[in-house]
């Protein structure tokens, strides 16, 4: 039995239950001794056996061909791996994933090229070098630090058809990586990806309405018989705003404070979720490194000190 097998059912031994912590935070940031208290709070409060940590890359635009990763004001190796270290020392699981965002605020899931190459224009092929090159930098990190699960980038659906490059690209990981591979595709997606094969789990990103996750489940769970791959939510979660639980994949959601909503809404993901074993865990998106004394009535993701904190710790203290 290969390596990368072996960890991934010693790591699906038990459900994962992780929370996003402190993503694309800047340089300075993630080390701090008020994100090591946030971290030691976020195990305690909720119960999580896992964190992930989403180190940013940066292009400029959607069509831009080349990927920055080593800015100045973006994370360095070194604190990454201190922190790396300092939650495997709390008994957290770590899983890596790095993720390209554009620095002109389009949604990464935009990133898109001619797919037949044209002179003086982008080129899929350049973009993929690049981001095969920030992948890779951060699969190494991985390696070194004994990370439990490599994710290779976060809801690039418009780079999805390109299963040449992803299937190269996974494979590249695998150069210095040898656990567990994912790719986090994105919402309603999860059946359009056709190369599910070539990584050993399967997720995606849960941002589904409430009332309608048997649905989705349903139309997921095909894609899972049919690759016979373990699957996770590596992203699920809600805002505390009134009207998030019907679009919780919209962060720009104008409402009232309502973090009943949101806690109804964990609720009813976690009720669907359980009954599905097929289903081997979630990630919630996403914990602060820096932490209120209060609740002081945000309307973001964040459950710190809110009816959904007693959710999530009921259910990941099972």
């Amino acid at each position: 039995m290969s390596e990368n097998l072996l960890m991934t059912e010693k790591l699906l031994s038990k459900p994962i239950h992780a929370i996003t912590f402190a993503p694309f935070v800047r340089k300075g940031i993630i080390f701090s001794e008020e994100a090591k208290q946030s971290l030691l709070a976020l195990k305690e409060r909720t119960g999580a056996n896992a964190v992930i940590f989403v180190p940013a890359g940066l292009q400029n635009t959607p069509q831009s061909e080349d990927i920055d990763f080593a800015k100045d004001e973006l994370i360095d190796d070194s604190e990454l791996i201190s922190m790396i270290d300092y939650a495997h020392a709390q008994g957290l699981n770590v899983f890596l994933k790095p993720t390209v965002n554009c620095k002109n605020g389009t949604w990464r899931a935009h990133i898109n090229f001619f797919d037949e190459d044209v002179p003086c224009e982008p080129k899929w092929g350049n973009w993929f070098k690049s981001y095969s090159a920030f992948q890779c930098h951060y699969a190494k990190i991985a390696s070194k630090t004994g990370c439990e699960m490599f994710i290779a980038g976060c809801e690039m659906v418009m780079t999805e058809h390109r299963e040449k490059e992803w299937r190269s690209l996974i494979d590249d990981i695998r150069k210095y990586y040898s656990g567990p591979v994912s790719y986090n595709t994105d919402k309603y997606q999860e059946h359009n990806v056709k190369w599910w094969d070539a990584v050993d789990i399967i997720s995606s990103s849960g941002y589904y309405p409430l009332g309608d996750w048997d649905n989705q489940l349903d139309r997921i769970e095909k894609v899972v018989k049919k690759f016979d791959k373990p699957f996770f939510f590596a992203e699920t979660g809600c805002m505390s705003t009134h009207g998030s639980a019907a679009v919780p994949n919209d962060w720009s959601v104008k409402g009232d404070v309502d973090a009943d909503e949101q806690a109804t809404w964990y609720a009813d993901m976690f009720s669907a979720v359980s009954k599905r074993p097929w289903v081997k865990g979630t990630a919630l998106w996403s914990w602060a490194p820096v932490l209120s004394k209060d609740f002081t009535g945000g309307k973001g993701y964040e459950i710190y000190n809110k009816p959904a904190e007693k959710t999530v710790k009921e259910y990941y203290s099972r």
